[in-house]
């Protein structure tokens, strides 16, 4: 237990406070399908997938804080992909947003070490704010990204409760410990989490943080919302509002404890508005979040 960093570096945990504070907890995905791109106009390509983010940025201004970018929709397009999402990076930086890195590596040793050097590295090209983490091949595979992100104030969302339903059966399994059953994966994940807040940060809000589906059933996966709530507490990344089918107005029933630091993930639901009408659907989700917090 190495205790709260205190360093000069400000933490990741820091600046989400405050951005939640002042920009509200709205995060737009950035996820270039070749539909979405088609109904902009745009061609489907890595010049294509470039203008719409920059245009997701731009409609930010004002109104809201975080984006994430899913990166497999720039991957694709192969190496100009990643020079387009070093531009939007840059511009995303430039508007004062915060950049979560939708990139799910997981690994061991020293890939996971190069994959987390490349998002979490202050002056890589793809540096991010933060990053999301696969933990199945064992949460302490995470080490040296959850080092790094400590080092240099970064933050990292480890995938704990997804909502495919694909996941459930490894999500849900149990270890045994003697003739009880033990903690699913599921929560065992996400205490790991919780634990490695209270060891290495300090204040409301840690920098280690975890991806909660808005429409899966946490008690059944066996996630401890109060743990997670206890300070610091843990940033929750949650997609499945909106296209997926969570209400907004339902963010405190769903998250309860953890409400606070919840960040609503919304790409398909804002982005099918096109470009004309993207600035009034970003709007109109900061006006239901607002709503939602009593703001």
């Amino acid at each position: 237990m190495s205790g709260p960093a205190h360093d000069a570096v400000t933490s990741f945990g820091e600046r989400l406070e405050h951005t939640l504070a002042n920009r509200g907890h709205l995060c737009v995905g950035i996820d270039p399908h070749e539909y979405l791109l088609e109904r902009w106009g745009l061609p489907v390509s890595a010049v294509g997938a470039l203008e719409m983010g920059l245009r997701v940025i731009e409609a930010m201004e004002g109104r809201a804080g975080i984006v994430k970018p899913q990166i497999a929709f720039y991957e694709r397009f192969g190496a100009i992909g990643y020079k387009v999402l070093e531009e939007l990076f840059e511009a995303a930086r430039a508007a004062g947003l915060l950049v979560i890195a939708d990139v799910k590596r997981g690994d061991v040793g020293s890939t996971l070490e190069a994959y987390s050097e490349a998002w979490l590295a202050p002056g890589s090209p793809l540096e991010a704010d933060a990053m999301t983490l696969n933990p199945y091949q064992g949460f302490d595979t995470l080490r040296h990204p959850l080092q790094l992100a400590e080092q240099h104030g970064k933050g990292v969302f480890i995938l704990a409760a997804t909502s495919n339903p694909e996941s459930a059966s490894i999500q849900t399994a149990r270890r045994v410990r003697g003739s009880k059953n033990g903690r699913s994966v599921a929560g065992g994940i996400a205490s790991r989490a919780a634990d490695w807040n209270r060891d290495h940060f300090s204040g409301p809000i840690g920098s280690v943080g975890v991806v909660l589906g808005a429409t899966v059933d946490f008690e059944f996966l066996g996630i401890d919302l109060d743990e997670l709530g206890k300070e610091p507490k843990a940033p929750v990344l949650a997609p499945g509002f909106g296209h997926q089918g969570a209400a907004v107005a339902d963010i405190h029933k769903i998250f309860g404890t953890v409400a606070s630091t919840t960040i609503v993930n919304q790409s398909r639901g804002v982005l099918s508005a096109g470009q004309n009408g993207l600035a009034d659907a970003i709007e109109a989700q900061c006006a239901l979040l607002n709503e939602a917090f009593g703001k």
